[in-house]
């Protein structure tokens, strides 16, 4: 499964793999970064995207498309 982490990076928020140690991308806000890691997931065919707080828990997660939600309602 392909997952991006948004998470405090110096001054601003910052876009990893998992395990990497270095920044796929950085930006000033946590909104500014989310949307670069949606946009890096969608050109890579979907995933998971996860979202750090400032004490490192994962405080949202989002499936953007094509990935597959489990959750997602069906109706």
């Amino acid at each position: 499964m392909n997952i991006r982490e948004v998470r405090r990076h110096g001054e601003g928020w910052a876009v990893f793999a998992p395990d990497a140690s270095k920044a796929s991308a950085v930006a000033p806000t946590q909104a500014a970064a989310q949307e670069r890691a949606r946009e890096i997931l969608a050109n890579q065919g979907g995933g998971e995207m996860r979202t750090r707080g400032e004490n490192g828990r994962i405080r949202a997660q989002d499936t953007i498309k094509p990935g597959n939600d489990p959750r997602r309602s069906r109706g």
